[in-house]
């Protein structure tokens, strides 16, 4: 489904360069799109949609004890060590004379 709307989002994108290439020639560059060119590229938005949905894998629940669980794994090292090395720029900055 992903490919059939792929391929009708390219041909609506090719009959759009024609439409305003034929417009061009004409001498107006300014004009609507054909209603045919608008349906079809919104049918192809909501093909890729569709496909895409249709395609996902199912959603898991997600629980607070799991989530928790998870993180727990994850974080086992003390999150506030990364603030511990923190260094101050103070001594960077030139210090104002206080000669009179």
């Amino acid at each position: 489904m992903l490919l059939v709307a792929t391929v009708a989002l390219l041909h609506a994108a090719f009959s759009t360069y024609e439409h305003l290439s034929h417009l061009k020639a004409l001498g107006r560059p300014e004009g609507p799109l054909p209603n045919d060119i608008v349906l079809e590229a919104i049918g192809a938005l909501f093909l890729a949609i569709v496909g895409a949905t249709v395609r996902s894998s199912h959603l898991r629940e997600v629980t607070w004890r799991s989530e928790m669980k998870h993180r727990a794994q994850e974080e086992e090292e003390d999150p506030r060590l990364s603030f511990a090395t923190f260094a101050q720029r103070a001594g960077i900055a030139p210090k104002a004379s206080s000669s009179l």
